[in-house]
């Protein structure tokens, strides 16, 4: 597929710092964490429930570097959760909820939807399914411990990422109360901005969560791309490092302690998070799996290839919408 292996640039991302005293070269600093590639109509979220004025992480962060957001085009558009939170995405669906019931070649997950914080995102993917869209797909990027990816829909070159209900690419939605923690599902996307039908669920555990570093890596890695950041800010550099690298922007000096305790004890892969990200970046976290994830643990210890697809076909049969019952 056409994505950049997410896991690996985080680690060698640490490493561009040697070059920090000289212009460092773009084709070694090339962003490989940006994940790859995707409905009955929701209610979208009124304009008024999206508001930039206390976006710390983002226009603050830059301007503390003596960056000028907006000359970037960095406007982000996070969408502030005053009823819900942290951690609310565990909760089990309410009676009636629509859900997705996806039926894979091992084994059947559910998922529920969050219509207010990603309406887009959620039409996009119910739509998909009722037209049968992700039929006999395949899950055809799997990283144990990381994510199993699967969804693409349509054969058009010019959409990498799979093409959408819409017939087009979609902008991103982020929500400071939804996070790509263990069992979220999320929008695979090559770049800002280019949400198709393909989708992934996270699948690192606390464990591997800790495993990896937690959370002072991803402080050593805000440390190092703010260094980067203050360097290339005068130069015509600055646009194309923040293109190539934007994942790896993510503002740990900003999180709140909360969703710090939340990756710990669920695991995950914050970075992936656009609401704490300073330019703007990320992925959509649109759906959480409620039952289920003993069958993406199952997909995801599946022999791979060197390219990280399965040796042996998963295959998504069916996704059924349906409404959820506790009985």
């Amino acid at each position: 597929m056409n994505t950049d292996k997410l896991r690996r640039n985080l680690t060698k991302s640490l490493c561009i710092v040697i070059c920090l005293s000289s212009i460092v070269s773009f084709c070694g600093c090339q962003s490989k964490n940006k994940i790859s590639s995707q409905t009955e109509q929701t209610k979208a979220a009124s304009l008024s429930d999206y508001s930039t004025a206390d976006e710390a992480n983002a226009v603050d962060a830059l301007k503390l570097l003596g960056i000028d957001a907006e000359k970037l085009g960095i406007n982000p558009d996070v969408y502030h959760d005053a009823e819900n939170s942290v951690g609310f995405q565990l909760d089990m669906p309410d009676e009636g909820d629509t859900i997705a019931v996806v039926h894979t070649s091992l084994g059947d997950f559910k998922m529920r939807f969050f219509p207010n914080q990603a309406p887009k995102a959620v039409t996009n993917f119910i739509n998909l399914a009722k037209d049968n869209k992700f039929d006999n797909t395949t899950f055809h990027r799997v990283v144990k411990d990381f994510i199993v990816q699967g969804g693409h829909c349509g054969t058009d070159e010019n959409m990498p990422n799979g093409t959408s209900s819409y017939g087009t690419y979609f902008e991103d939605e982020f929500c400071d109360s939804l996070f790509n923690i263990r069992g979220a599902v999320s929008m695979a996307t090559t770049s800002q901005d280019s949400n198709g039908s393909q989708f992934f669920v996270n699948q690192t555990s606390a464990e591997q969560f800790e495993k990896n570093g937690g959370w002072s890596r991803f402080e050593d890695m805000w440390k190092t791309v703010k260094t980067q950041l203050s360097n290339y800010k005068d130069s015509d550099l600055l646009s194309a490092f923040i293109d190539q690298n934007g994942n790896n922007c993510y503002n740990t000096d900003t999180v709140p302690e909360e969703v710090r305790t939340l990756y710990e004890k669920y695991g995950g892969n914050p970075y992936l998070d656009g609401a704490y990200n300073a330019v703007d970046r990320g992925q959509t976290v649109f759906a959480q799996v409620f039952d289920g994830m003993d069958v993406i643990d199952k997909i995801a210890n599946i022999e791979v290839d060197e390219n990280e697809k399965p040796v042996e076909n998963v295959i998504i049969e069916t996704v059924e919408i349906t409404s959820y019952s506790e009985r």
